[in-house]
């Protein structure tokens, strides 16, 4: 009988260990004074500066990218899926108010090519230092015959803190207050199951064909990184009092507004109030997607809304744009059943 090793059976140790080498460098350069280990540790570990609190809340988050990363299989470009991947999961937990503090990634793949996952690493990368926080750990696991060849997937993990005082849980929103919406990169990291079945299988599209109407190409728009608004919100909560944070997600505003209304609030959103990524009608127009599936599934151009009161809304959006974040006052908090319409 053949002797048999664990390369042999699909898993390349040294090939793990090379790329442990390869991420080393980009991974340290996320790290925040508070990490007190190094690249390698069985756990890693973080000191809490809990001085600057009364009393510190950990607030925590996991997400993943979803059928994005098929697109990525289809462009053979990884660098931009990190990015998304943080995103999902910083976008999160700020919504409550936090300061993402560190990140953990979960990379699985049938074979590792140390190359191809050091450029996701890159975008984890990316995504930590526009967050501002720690990448300080990960899983890499190799499981033949789990995946198909060339694919992988991925998982994240944010944990942040912010005072028990300064939580932001949606409790002050009243009547009157105003809606700023924070505009979208496109897509983000929702619908892709709709959108691929539309423009590929549908339409019948090349994802490396350039779209005049997009000013790209297919799989570049797709590939537009999800934003990441920790900067955004950080800017607004040092000036203004935010009442409430919604992650426009799956779902879309109807399905993720809602969620941080208290009992007798509603909205009612303005239509035509921002400008829509022209890859929203792309959609719409090659699957012959109904408007209210288009909206009950992307986030149509807002990625993120913050509620403040309505005398604030102005002000609000001039310092999300001097923070480098366009925004519009998108709506209007209502009496009602916590449900969302469309004016």
């Amino acid at each position: 009988m053949e002797e048999l090793t664990y390369r042999k059976a699909g898993v390349d140790i040294d090939e793990g260990e090379r790329f442990v080498k390869l991420i080393a460098p980009l991974v340290r350069k996320t790290f925040r004074p508070e990490v007190l280990t190094d690249i390698g540790s069985f756990g890693a570990f973080f000191r809490l500066d809990v001085a600057r609190y009364r009393e510190p809340v950990l607030v925590s988050g996991t997400d993943g990218v979803g059928t994005k990363l098929k697109v990525a299989f289809m462009t053979d470009r990884h660098d931009t899926v990190g990015i998304d991947l943080v995103a999902m999961c910083v976008n999160d937990i700020l919504t409550g108010g936090a300061e993402p503090l560190f990140f953990l990634d979960y990379f699985a793949t049938g074979r590792l090519a140390p190359e191809k996952a050091a450029h996701v690493i890159e975008g984890i990368v990316e995504g930590c230092r526009q967050a501002g926080c720690s990448l300080i750990g990960g899983e890499t696991a190799e499981m033949p015959g789990f995946y198909p060849e060339g694919e992988y997937d991925l998982a994240g993990f944010a944990v942040g803190i912010v005072d028990r005082a300064a939580i932001i849980d949606g409790s002050e929103i009243r009547e009157g207050d105003r809606l700023v919406g924070l505009l979208s990169s496109g897509l983000h990291s929702n619908g892709y199951s709709l959108a691929r079945k539309v423009l590929f299988d549908a339409g019948k599209m090349d994802v490396s064909a350039y779209l005049p109407d997009l000013g790209t190409t297919l799989g570049e728009a797709l590939l537009r990184p999800t934003r990441i608004y920790v900067k955004a919100c950080n800017a607004l909560k040092e000036k203004i009092r935010v009442k409430g944070i919604a992650h426009i997600t799956g779902g879309g505003i109807p399905g993720n507004l809602p969620r941080i209304f208290p009992d007798g609030a509603a909205a009612v959103i303005k239509r035509g109030s921002w400008p829509v990524p022209a890859i929203f009608g792309l959609i719409e127009k090659t699957g012959n997607v109904p408007g209210e599936e288009m909206t009950r599934t992307f986030n149509m151009g807002i990625g993120c809304i913050m509620v403040v009161s309505g005398d604030e809304a102005e002000h609000a959006v001039s310092l999300l744009k001097a923070s480098g974040f366009d925004s519009q006052i998108i709506g209007v908090v209502v009496k009602g059943n916590k449900e969302v319409t469309y004016d």
